[in-house]
Parts: C-alpha cells; sequence; structure tokens
C-alpha cells in the first residue's frame, strides 16, 4: 500500500523546476492541507537524517519543490556544466525538437509528450542558451512557457522557424514518425556529419 508520503514524494518528484502547492497536493492526495504540510516536515526530516539521500523539500509561499541538498552544489554545477564542450545529448536534442514545433509550452507538455521527466534537460539547455524562459500559461499554478532562442536559430544554421523540417501530414499512415523525432534525426545529421551517406 503507498503511503501518503510516497504519494507527496511521487507528485513532487513529477512537478520538477515548477513544484506545487499544498493545495494541489492535498486535493490530489486527498488529505487536508495541515495533514500535508506535517507530512512534509517528516519527509523532510527523513531526507536529513538520512546522508544516503541527495534530496531535500524547498517551500516558498506556497509551492512546494523536491531540490538536491546544498552539499551537492559543486556536483551539480559541474553536471550543468560539463554538456557546454560536448555535442548535445539525445535527450537534449528531443526536448529542443518538441519545444521547437510546440513553442511556447510548459515543462509538463514536455514530459507528457517524451513520456519521461525533462527538468534536468531542460536546466541544461537553458544554461547553454538554447531555449529560455518566454512567459507564464494562464492556469493554475502559472507554469513557465518555454520557447527557443536566437541563439538556438544560429546553432541550428535556421533563419526562421519555418526552415523546420515540415511535419509530417496525419493522413498519411505510412509516416510513422513524428515531426520532433524528424527533427530529431535531421540534427542528429548536422552534428554527427559522419553518419550522412
Amino acid at each position: 500500500m503507498t503511503t501518503m508520503m510516497a504519494k507527496l514524494e511521487g507528485l513532487l518528484f513529477i512537478s520538477g523546476d515548477e513544484g506545487m502547492t499544498v493545495g494541489e497536493l492535498a486535493a490530489l492526495t486527498g488529505m487536508m492541507k495541515p495533514a500535508v504540510n506535517q507530512t512534509l516536515v517528516r519527509l523532510n526530516e527523513k531526507y536529513a537524517a538520512d546522508p544516503d539521500s541527495a534530496l531535500t523539500i524547498l517551500k516558498s509561499n506556497e509551492t512546494v519543490r523536491l531540490a538536491t541538498k546544498a552539499t551537492l552544489a559543486d556536483t551539480v554545477k559541474r553536471y550543468f556544466e560539463a554538456p557546454s564542450s560536448t555535442g548535445l545529448s539525445q535527450a537534449s536534442l528531443e526536448v529542443l525538437a518538441i519545444i521547437a514545433y510546440h513553442q511556447p509550452i510548459t515543462r509538463i507538455e514536455i514530459d507528457e509528450i517524451r513520456g519521461v521527466q525533462s527538468s534536468g534537460t531542460l536546466n541544461k539547455l537553458a544554461l547553454r542558451q538554447l531555449v529560455t524562459e518566454v512567459g507564464r500559461k494562464q492556469e493554475a499554478g502559472r507554469p513557465k512557457l518555454y520557447g527557443t532562442t536566437d541563439y538556438f536559430m544560429d546553432y541550428f544554421g535556421l533563419k526562421a522557424l519555418s526552415d523546420l523540417p515540415p511535419l509530417p501530414e496525419p493522413q498519411e499512415p505510412e509516416t510513422t514518425e513524428s515531426g520532433h523525432q524528424l527533427f530529431l534525426k535531421q540534427f542528429n545529421q548536422e552534428l554527427n556529419p559522419e553518419e550522412k551517406g
């Protein structure tokens, strides 16, 4: 049986850097707000007491986020800085493709398309100035909206977003690849010219 603590931890993990409000956590778990706050305190105490846990809970106003402990700051910084000297990973290209075709788009929407959590990849892309926050969606929690940057255009040699490979027509049954997969394939070739025919 899943405990309330596990449910809160799972929801905070999925919500990524956007976090969730205490009210949203209460609504999704069926708990009262005081019980949510009390359980979050116990969860944070559990993290603090475990030297093998990298996690901590941050709370600003009513928004709660799962984060890494301050003691890991140097390690986390190296993680985000390391890719700057290397090519883009498959995950980074995939997230870039989704943003390019669907912008402005929220992280949750990106996660839904990919089927996996994208917070770390988004942060890396933002550090590399390939994507940026372009506003907030007018809905509960006002999640960030992401879009590509001018540097993204330069990086891939695009003059306009209309230069992106066209999306496949949905009525063509033989087309099994989505637009972002086509984008991914094309720019994989750009980044790896030795793979071109």
